[in-house]
């Protein structure tokens, strides 16, 4: 038996789950009010019956925090003011908000410079550093979509039409039409994490699921992915 932290993978999701045996009959799934999953299953219960049961109930487990994140301490809010910091490919980068015309943000030596008619309307400057966001966004995935697709042309995958949106809950996606679709916040993220979620993606052009083809796909297409999964799930972006 083994007990202690385990993870599966829900589509671009992972779930940690703490393991513990018992004299029962069936397996339990439950989330704490801190937001820990927890497993208690008989004794001897192959690891992978276990995790293949995770995930059959990754969606209940989803909604279960969803809702108890509600009860948590509120973190507190972005404010927009000079002296944040903000990410930009995995490099952090201090907030100056001056006044000024015209409204404009720039990158300059460590710095993320937003100037703004009225410093004190922060929903402005929200508004400037998202559209900075966005326009970096439209900039620099299309480029690592071109940059990974060679990596697939033995399995015939060509450059599919390409989406940049926030998303809730996913870094990416993939349509049934073969429209992919990126979260703008992936911005944010180092190069190497960007191309995990487009190789990613890219993947499911050819695997529609998270098949062992899938895995087997992506092991051949980015075999450090595990790596890049894990430190950008670990990575707080705003």
């Amino acid at each position: 038996m083994s007990g202690g932290t385990h993870t599966i993978q829900y589509g671009d999701t992972t779930i940690a789950y703490d393991l513990s045996y018992a004299p029962r009959k069936t397996l339990a799934i439950s989330v704490a009010p801190d937001l820990r999953v927890r497993v208690t299953a008989p004794p001897d219960t192959d690891l992978d019956a276990i995790a293949a049961k995770v995930r059959q109930r990754a969606p209940w487990i989803l909604r279960q925090r969803r809702e108890l994140a509600r009860y948590l301490p509120a973190t507190p809010p972005r404010q927009y003011r000079s002296g944040e910091t903000h990410r930009y490919l995995g490099r952090q980068y201090r907030l100056h908000v001056v006044a000024g015309e015209p409204a404009v943000v720039g990158l300059t030596r460590g710095w993320l410079h937003v100037t703004t008619p009225d410093t004190d309307d922060t929903e402005r400057v929200r508004q400037l550093l998202d559209g900075w966001y966005d326009t970096r966004a439209r900039r620099v995935f299309p480029e690592r979509l071109r940059a990974m697709l060679p990596r697939f042309t033995t399995v015939d995958v060509t450059e599919p039409a390409l989406v940049i949106r926030p998303l809730e809950a996913r870094w990416g996606s993939c349509s049934g039409a073969g429209t992919v679709t990126l979260n703008v916040r992936l911005i944010q993220a180092p190069k190497p994490h960007i191309d995990y979620v487009v190789v990613h993606e890219l993947c499911h052009l050819v695997e529609h699921n998270h098949s062992k083809r899938f895995y087997a796909l992506l092991d051949r297409m980015l075999p450090d992915w595990r790596e890049q999964r894990r430190a950008l799930n670990e990575l707080a972006l705003g």
